[in-house]
């Protein structure tokens, strides 16, 4: 069969929508940023069919594993619409790196996945620059990923994410401790927003409201309303691993993601422990009351989709609890004492939340 009169050479892949030459101008765009990440382990360029990292190297003794992956939701759509693009891979570095350090364990090594209808290797190459600053904050190596450009897959502007991460940790310091239990101080560590869950809501309530992304923020008119919602992910990562390591009060960890502090908190706590949380003992970012207030969210529903402005709670010793919210302050976090661990009385929930959330009134 003879070729159809505007291909006189045959199909091409880019034809097709799939433009090779892109793809490795890309890589050789992000390959500065990789190599950026490096750390003790993770030597090798990118190109190779995977990546390599070299344990042995990093001295652990008794090592466990542990790995991580997750996505970053339907923020990419305020980052796409606001055309905000260089702080989304920060977000994905965050959803897993954070979700290792609740272990106990060091984040080594990261590797992501990028997939978009066609490939514009300007707005990539931003996506990836936010990926390895993530990787340094988190001290871990961009050590490989994939780029997947599929035409018909996504409408145009459009890309999605994926990241997988990898950590260790000795195998005699896995958290959470089994000696959790009534007593314990529970702190919380401050958000910088929504992080990267709740935006299906949030996009919701922005759109049925009529406000442009681009448009002044009402709380705060020297952001725009884009740049409040896409404020990334904070990685816990450093400030945590020195309260473990300096400390050794540290008895377990909860990354708040979806589904908050109710459904958060109790996947670390032993049966007939609950955690009492003291919902005025912290503040909220202004753009949760600005998204509740627009959107009439009642404090339960604000409760179970958002983390209302605590990413991380650190459960420890009562006798030490001063002493790590000074290593973690001085590591640069805003640390409230939120509440504690006490007995469960029959079936009641396993987190009691007391007061108004987020000294909201």
């Amino acid at each position: 069969m003879a070729a159809p009169e505007d291909r006189p050479n045959g199909y091409t892949y880019a034809q097709a929508g799939v433009d090779i030459d892109a793809g490795n101008a890309l890589v050789r765009a992000i390959a500065p940023l990789a190599r950026s990440t490096r750390r003790t382990g993770a030597d090798a360029e990118l190109g190779g069919f995977g990546g390599l990292f070299d344990l042995k190297a990093t001295g652990y003794k008794d090592p466990v594993l542990v790995a991580a992956n997750d996505g970053v939701g339907t923020k990419l759509k305020v980052a796409i619409d606001a055309n905000i693009h260089d702080t989304v891979g920060i977000d994905l570095v965050a959803m897993s790196v954070n979700d290792l350090v609740v272990q106990g364990a060091e984040p080594l090594f990261f590797l992501d996945y990028f997939a978009t209808g066609k490939l514009d290797v300007t707005q990539a190459t931003a996506v990836v620059s936010g990926i390895a600053e993530g990787c340094r904050q988190a001290n871990c190596a961009l050590i490989g990923g994939e780029t997947a450009e599929m035409p018909g897959m996504y409408a145009a502007g459009d890309y999605d994410l994926a990241g997988f991460a990898v950590g260790a940790v000795e195998r005699d310091q896995v958290l959470p401790r089994k000696d959790v239990g009534a007593g314990d101080v529970i702190l919380g560590l401050a958000s910088t927003g929504f992080h990267s869950n709740g935006y299906s809501l949030v996009r919701r309530v922005v759109a049925d409201h009529g406000f442009a992304y681009d448009a002044p923020f009402p709380l705060d008119e020297s952001r725009t309303i884009g740049q409040a919602l896409i404020a990334p992910t904070r990685i816990y990562v450093r400030s945590v691993l020195a309260a473990i390591r300096e400390t050794g009060a540290v008895k377990a960890l909860a990354h708040i993601t979806g589904g908050g502090f109710v459904e958060n908190i109790p996947r670390v706590l032993p049966d007939g422990i609950v955690a009492e949380i003291e919902g005025g003992s912290w503040v909220m970012p202004d753009v949760f009351r600005w998204i509740m207030k627009l959107g009439g969210i009642v404090e339960h529903e604000m409760g179970r989709t958002f983390n209302c402005g605590i990413g991380m709670i650190v459960v420890v010793e009562a006798d030490k609890a001063a002493a790590v919210s000074k290593v973690l302050a001085d590591a640069g976090e805003t640390v409230w004492t939120i509440g504690h661990l006490r007995a469960q009385a029959g079936d009641e929930p396993r987190v009691d939340i007391k007061g108004a959330i987020g000294s909201l009134k």
